[in-house]
């Protein structure tokens, strides 16, 4: 089994910072790509960012420049750093990672945490 923990959502005023984190642990042979998304009231889930075991990123458009993903490949850690925050960031953050389990298989899953909260408001 794999579990991802995050943390550090909140509340925060426009134009603010959070760092979001997430643990990975559990029967980890490897993560290849780590990411977030986001999942407002009424709209879909979308990505925010992601980062792949290189270290290669990917970012939505509406967070560029602003929101900034890094991962410890070492201690199976991502973190997502929301500077500049605004009320349409408001939405509820996943940590999403692909894992290849311990097992007579290397197969990627693809596993997702239990969400935070971030609410942007004055």
């Amino acid at each position: 089994q794999v579990q991802l923990v995050e943390s550090g959502g909140g509340l925060v005023q426009p134009g603010g910072s959070l760092r979001l984190s997430c643990a990975a642990s559990g029967s980890i042979r490897t993560i290849s790509a780590m990411g977030w998304y986001r999942q407002a009231p009424g709209k879909e889930r979308e990505l925010v960012a992601s980062v792949t075991s290189g270290s290669a990123t990917n970012y939505a458009d509406s967070v560029k420049g602003r929101f900034t993903i890094s991962r410890d490949n070492a201690d199976n850690t991502v973190y997502l750093q929301m500077n500049n925050l605004k009320p349409e960031d408001t939405a509820v953050y996943y940590c999403n990672a692909e894992v290849v389990p311990w097992g007579p298989a290397f197969k990627t899953y693809r596993y997702w945490g239990q969400g935070t909260q971030v609410t942007v408001s004055s």
